[in-house]
């Protein structure tokens, strides 16, 4: 069974369309909270209409049980390391006079850029 990948961006979700050959339908996911919440539809457009709806659905459903919807990617992560690289990120933190977060977020900066170039060539 062959799928093919692509997003959807709504209110500030994101969520992934996938087509099922095998069962003829689109479906995907919200993507980035840890509540379950899927769409699927017949066609590319209401794939769409179908993914806003179920944003909608989920805002409205925090709101009415009086709960804060999830935030995807809200920019704060844990990373685990090795001991030696977080000294080696520490270090170069320091000599850089910038604090280990700046550090992580221009090396994370770093490595997408040069696959963004790579995939260019």
């Amino acid at each position: 069974m062959k799928h093919s990948n692509s997003q959807l961006t709504y209110r500030g979700y994101t969520g992934d369309a996938q087509f099922s050959a095998e069962d003829n339908v689109f479906w995907g996911r919200i993507e980035g909270i840890r509540a379950t919440v899927t769409y699927e539809a017949r066609d590319v457009d209401s794939l769409v209409s179908a993914f806003k709806e179920s944003v909608d659905d989920y805002l409205e459903m925090c709101a009415e049980e009086g709960i804060e919807p999830e935030k995807p990617f809200k920019g704060t992560f844990n990373v685990r390391v090795s001991s030696d690289l977080h000294r080696q990120l520490a270090h170069y933190a320091q000599v850089e006079k910038i604090n280990l977060n700046s550090a992580t977020r221009r090396a994370i900066e770093h490595f997408l850029a040069s696959k963004k170039s790579a995939a260019r060539e």
